[in-house]
């Protein structure tokens, strides 16, 4: 097998050795070509469909470029061997993710639930997988059982030692990881929010004295720009209202698909039979299930005489007679949870369903909050320390979102203002957002 250079829509060329090729060229990875990184965000951004295998390779990329960064500005630090586990770890940090990403990795929708991480773990330590098999021949068991260490945070392996920095790349507050989502995600759902130059901060990223990722001063601007991408990201896009709506449909869609072919009311195809049904889910089969499986399964569903199922399922194949969302930005969880039964029983009494006409979705917007030291410049002082800015974004915030019929959505609107004094009492700053 010969090297090769794969053309990226974001990165342009990334270069990947023929070892690194196989890897990638398992079923376990290539599944990820299925997998939509922003689950139904198309439904709001009509072209953000790219997937997981692109951001995949995006990380593998940019975890290059920082470990070769690194090695050229402060020489002897990083060895070769643990450059090129970083990169790998990057490249397979979502490979455990289920269909539609984060939004069906949940016991709702899985009999047999586990975390993405767990299930990648399983997929890329089983001897008998096509990843695994490949893994073992490309890295050997003792650098494998290294790339896991890296993976996990430790911070030693067989008595290696094993600098915090690795781990860092892969997974903290300033990774590989969110440096591409952002940028991709960005570029494929329009938003036009600025966005950040993810070279300047590689080229401004250094590790101390402890083994810790710092940033030098004159890279703050950098960082600053990347932490204001992510907070209007999150804005803008991922807590997109239509977005929160539609990933509400289709959980409860499969949740009710579930329920029927428990009391065998409803046939499921193979997959999503695993998906919903299987209590013993193997890793073998897991790896069989990806978001086609799930629309095909929707286009069925849309035409099933169970109401509650083909209306979810319809709503999503035909992207219309959606909920509305009450157009209160104050409304806390906390406010909500005192007058929901009200609301529900005033939505009972105008001939509809409490249950499944009644939605809401929690949105908490944490802000930057460092894990353990967060990003931290040269001076060993965290970025907000530093930054009016960063520390305008370090302020939590937490609403939801409450959606009813369109019919009865402006009498619900008025009974929650009137029970909760929100303070935003005009509906006219919200009309803009009214579709």
């Amino acid at each position: 097998m010969r090297d090769r250079v794969i053309r990226d829509e974001i990165h342009r060329d990334i270069l990947v050795p023929a070892h690194h090729a196989r890897i990638i060229d398992t079923h376990e990875f290539q599944r990820l070509r299925n997998v939509q990184q922003l689950s139904t965000c198309e439904f709001v951004f009509p072209s953000a469909t790219h997937t997981r295998f692109a951001h995949s390779l995006g990380a593998y990329h940019l975890a290059g470029a920082l470990t070769d960064s690194i090695q050229e500005v402060q020489p002897g630090l990083l060895s070769n061997d643990d450059a090129e586990l970083v990169r790998l770890g990057a490249l397979l940090h979502d490979i455990g993710h289920p269909p539609y990403s984060h939004l069906l990795e949940t016991p709702d929708v899985f009999a047999t639930y586990h975390s993405h991480e767990h299930w990648g773990r399983v997929m890329l330590e089983d001897t008998s997988s096509e990843i695994g098999q490949v893994l073992d021949e490309v890295l050997g068991k003792e650098r494998k059982k290294r790339l896991f260490s890296i993976l996990d945070g430790a911070n030693e392996c067989d008595g290696t030692p094993i600098a915090p920095f690795l781990k860092e790349i892969i997974s903290s507050q300033l990774d590989v990881d969110r440096m591409d989502y952002m940028i991709r995600d960005q570029a494929n759902t329009g938003a036009q929010i600025g966005g950040f130059d993810s070279a300047r901060v590689i080229r401004a990223m250094r590790v101390n004295d402890q083994g810790r990722l710092y940033v030098k001063s004159w890279g703050l601007p950098a960082i600053e720009a990347y932490l204001v991408t992510r907070y209007h990201m999150y804005n803008q896009v991922y807590f997109h209202k239509v977005n929160m709506l539609t990933q509400a449909y289709l959980v409860r869609m499969l949740s009710r698909a579930r329920t029927l072919a428990s009391e065998g009311k409803l046939s499921l195809g193979v997959e999503v039979e695993h998906m919903l049904l299987n209590d013993a889910l193997t890793a073998e089969q897991y790896a069989e299930i990806h978001d086609s499986h799930v629309k095909v399964a929707m286009s069925r569903f849309s035409r099933n005489p169970d109401e509650i199922l083909s209306n979810y399922a319809s709503r999503l194949m035909a992207r219309r007679d959606y909920h509305k969302s009450l157009r209160i930005a104050s409304l806390t969880s906390e406010m909500f949870h005192v007058i929901q039964s009200e609301v529900a029983t005033f939505i009972e009494s105008a001939g509809f369903d409490p249950v499944h006409d009644l939605i809401t979705a929690s949105i908490r917007k944490r802000g930057y909050m460092p894990y353990e030291q967060g990003i931290i410049l040269e001076d060993g002082r965290d970025a907000a320390e530093h930054s009016p800015l960063i520390r305008s974004l370090s302020q939590s915030d937490e609403q939801i979102l409450v959606f009813v019929p369109q019919e009865i959505r402006d009498e619900c609107e008025a009974l929650v203002r009137s029970k909760t004094k929100p303070s935003q009492s005009s509906l006219a700053m919200f009309d803009s957002a009214d579709s």
